[in-house]
């Protein structure tokens, strides 16, 4: 049994036992979330909601928290010399699926 689901604003298949990185989530690690804004569930049947599956709820455990690969942006303006670098790294989430129960 598969589903998809939404978190930080992105849709996810998942399956039991499986790890999902995911943005951040603002929760200790070890806690125990349940994702209750499920797309579809798939398997022998089908089931797609409309926008979601009712009473369907995905369990998963808060394994670490970590930070992305470094991105680098920069941009030249031609004949005036002008540069702006940007930086960055994304805060993640490392999701352990547990559950999945309609």
């Amino acid at each position: 049994m598969y589903a998809v689901v939404i978190t930080g604003g992105k849709q996810y298949r998942v399956s039991e036992g499986t790890t999902l990185v995911v943005d951040r989530i603002a929760s200790e690690v070890g806690t125990e979330l349940s994702l209750d804004k499920v797309l579809l569930l798939g398997g022998e049947n089908t089931v797609v909601g409309a926008p979601t599956v009712p009473g369907a709820v995905v369990k998963a455990t808060v394994v670490a928290h970590a930070k992305g690969a470094k991105t680098e942006s920069m941009k030249y303006t031609h004949r005036q010399r002008r540069r702006t670098q940007r930086n960055g790294r994304a805060s993640l989430s490392v999701l352990k699926i547990d559950s999945i129960t309609a």
